[in-house]
């Protein structure tokens, strides 16, 4: 696969990421921005600028429509927020070829059931988490903070998981990990329970507009209200019988900091200096893609499972009343994919197989 292209959809800061990571590993990243903006400058040519885990000045192509990008693609990323995935897999599904892979990164609100709902007969691949953790810093440039060491990965069917591995290590490199199913992966995702616990606590500084370090804000008694949201999800999952890791073994294997509790393991990250700052707006993603594409999805499958999440829930309902909102009604994937009134076993047998049985 090495010297192809791939599309990468999306062309915010994991967009910009993914396309420097692929560039410096041979292949030539074509990205399409739904609005354009984000790939305007790139359009004229420029290069795209990479700091901090990946350095260089790498040559990117930009496509008009998501269908120019994935022509000639032999793997599609899609590489936007929660909210944006709908309309991104609408776009593509009508170009998507059965020999090109399609991946999530990263997959939320069972999105995976979407494509193959809709008739996506391509290997569909479900990230855990994104590869980088990374922030824009202009209109062709992007600082990657860190490249994960463990990305956990299954495909929709679960049978394809392993060549699913596969062609995430030829694109990204070795660092992924493969998990029963997309089930898994939608439980094995920390970043809706750790990103409520630090927006909730750190909710002023938010709204303030306050520069604050993403991990210093996680204080001790922060990190104790995210361990008690992680352990719902680990009861989740073991209800299913799934292998998720604990938020604790999350922050070690993806930044190489010692186990401890999870404020120790914050300031343990936050000393290293290498962290990026939090969010410094009410308009953030913290809020807008994990509440309703991460949260309420978890309340929604321990709602099935007979497993409640009563934190998850809680969470829910404050953000939906801080932002006078109902976050519930903003998760526009979930209403179209039919689980209403599934048993957990049915529930399952969908993220194994993409039917319900």
């Amino acid at each position: 696969m090495t010297g192809g292209t791939v599309a990468v959809l999306g062309a915010g800061s994991i967009g910009f990421a993914n396309a420097a990571l692929l560039a410096q590993r041979g292949f030539t990243p074509v990205l399409w921005s739904p609005s354009g903006a984000r790939t305007a400058a790139l359009s004229t040519g420029a290069p795209l600028r990479a700091s901090g885990a990946i350095e260089g000045a790498f040559s990117v192509e930009v496509a008009a429509t998501c269908a120019e990008a994935i022509a000639g693609a032999m793997a599609v990323v899609v590489a936007v927020p929660g909210f944006g995935h709908r309309a991104v897999f609408d776009a593509a599904i009508p170009s998507l070829r059965p020999e090109q892979s399609v991946v999530i990164s990263s997959h939320c609100s069972l999105g995976a059931l979407y494509l193959a709902r809709r008739g996506v007969i391509a290997p569909i691949i479900a990230l855990g988490t994104t590869v980088a953790t990374a922030r824009q810093t202009g209109p062709t440039s992007v600082h990657v903070n860190n490249l994960r060491r463990a990305v956990d990965v299954a495909a929709l069917p679960a049978a394809r998981t392993g060549e699913a591995a596969a062609t995430c290590t030829t694109l990204f490199g070795d660092r992924f990990v493969g998990r029963e199913d997309v089930l898994a992966i939608t439980l094995s995702n920390i970043n809706p329970e750790g990103h409520m616990a630090m927006a909730l606590c750190n909710f002023t500084r938010i709204e303030r507009g306050e520069v604050w370090r993403n991990y210093w804000g996680i204080t001790p008694y922060v990190g104790r209200l995210m361990e008690a949201l992680d352990a719902e999800r680990l009861t989740l999952a073991a209800r299913f019988g799934v292998a998720v890791r604990s938020i604790h073994e999350h922050f070690h294997l993806s930044y190489g900091i010692p186990f401890g509790t999870m404020g120790e393991m914050a300031a343990a990250l936050d000393a290293t200096g290498n962290t990026p700052n939090g969010p410094a707006s009410a308009d953030t993603r913290y809020i807008y893609e994990d509440v309703p594409f991460g949260l309420v999805v978890t309340e929604m499958i321990g709602r099935i499972a007979g497993s409640p999440t009563p934190l998850h829930s809680a969470g829910i309902d404050i953000f939906s009343g801080l932002y006078g909102r109902d976050f519930r009604a903003d998760n526009d994937l979930l209403p179209s994919l039919g689980l209403q009134g599934l048993s957990a076993s049915s529930l399952h047998a969908c993220c194994r197989t993409g039917s319900a049985v």
